[in-house]
């Protein structure tokens, strides 16, 4: 099977991850999407993110009404920071029977060669991109690289840092989540502080 990787912290999931994974997993010839909760971002402050299994509960709770899209923990127990380049080698052992691909937005890929062994990536993994609205060149050698992908799907301005702030100062975010994820937030009194 082709999956499609796609990488988040989740804090939290929100409607526009859905509407991309979504897209990818029905638009492409992806055959799942697994949605990889990212225990700590390099390039991000552990201190603001929910519990590694809060946001897993998240994702599980956003995507069980689509069946070609799985939370996955793979990273949870792979060493701190976690490097994409780590995560699909020992993914791509653990699943031999399986072909992985990533899943990025554009402004991913405009800063794509500063990642860790990123030929690496590039040689032994498709790249599946959805455009986002963000500024930058991407580098001219991903313009017309034959295992990036450049997917026509909707441009979601949602973040999960709006809708913690939105939290936060008791604005009704609730359209920007589905029901269930919204329910557990709330009954969880999580992002209020």
């Amino acid at each position: 099977m082709k999956i499609g990787l796609y990488f988040g912290t989740f804090n939290p999931i929100h409607v526009g991850h859905l509407i991309i994974a979504n897209h990818m997993s029905e638009n492409s010839d992806l055959d799942e999407v697994w949605m990889v909760v990212t225990p700590q971002n390099p390039f991000k402050k552990k201190s603001s993110l929910l519990d590694n299994y809060h946001r897993l509960q998240l994702v599980d709770l956003a995507t069980e009404n689509y069946p070609k899209i799985k939370a996955s923990k793979i990273e949870f127990d792979l060493p701190q920071p976690n490097y994409t380049v780590h995560t699909l080698a020992h993914i791509s052992d653990k699943f031999p029977e399986h072909n992985f691909s990533l899943i990025m937005g554009e402004d991913n890929l405009k800063s794509f060669h500063k990642w860790k062994n990123y030929e690496t990536i590039l040689e032994h993994h498709h790249i599946y991109v959805y455009p986002r609205i963000s500024e930058g060149k991407t580098e001219t050698q991903f313009d017309n690289h034959l295992k990036i992908h450049k997917i026509d799907s909707p441009i979601i301005q949602i973040s999960s840092t709006q809708i913690r702030k939105g939290i936060q100062e008791e604005k009704n975010i609730q359209p920007m989540l589905s029901n269930s994820v919204w329910n557990y937030i709330d009954e969880m009194n999580f992002y209020r502080k």
